[in-house]
C-alpha cells in the first residue's frame, strides 16, 4: 500500500490531487492531507516513511523569504527516512521549475496539472 501525502492551502487542489493519486494508484493507497507546510511537517514527524509527497509551494507565509513548500522539501530532505519518498512540487508559481530543481525533486506547473494526467505519471515514474 502506498503512503501519500497531499500538501495544499486550497481544499479543491488538495481533493483534486488526491483524486489524481486515486486514479493512478486505485484504491490501494493511503492518503494524507495538510493545508499548510507546519500540518505537513507535524506528519513527517509522526508518519512512517511516505511513498509520495506533493505540495504546493505558496501557502503560509512563515518561512519567508523562502515559499512554504520550499521549506518544506527542504525539511523533507533532512530525514533520513524520507530518502526514498518521491516529492512532486504542484504550483502556479512562475518560478516553479527553477525552485524544484536547486532542491533537487519534480514539478508540475499548477495549468498543467488540470489538463495532463501525463504529467502526474512522468513526474511520479508511473508507466
Amino acid at each position: 500500500m502506498k503512503k501519500i501525502l497531499v500538501v495544499d492551502d486550497v481544499k479543491g487542489w488538495r481533493d483534486y490531487n488526491s483524486n489524481i493519486m486515486y486514479e493512478l494508484f486505485g484504491s490501494d493507497i493511503e492518503i494524507k492531507t495538510a493545508e499548510c507546510a507546519s500540518e505537513a511537517y507535524n506528519i513527517l514527524l509522526q508518519e512512517e516513511p511516505l511513498d509520495i509527497i506533493i505540495t504546493d509551494l505558496q501557502m503560509e507565509n512563515n518561512y519567508e523569504p523562502k515559499f512554504a513548500g520550499e521549506w518544506l522539501v527542504e525539511q523533507i530532505k533532512t530525514f533520513s527516512r524520507y530518502i526514498n519518498t518521491k516529492v512532486v512540487i504542484v504550483s502556479a508559481s512562475y518560478n516553479v521549475r527553477h525552485i524544484a530543481g536547486a532542491l533537487g525533486v519534480e514539478c508540475i506547473p499548477k495549468s498543467t496539472a488540470l489538463k495532463c494526467l501525463s504529467a502526474y505519471k512522468e513526474a511520479l515514474g508511473v508507466v
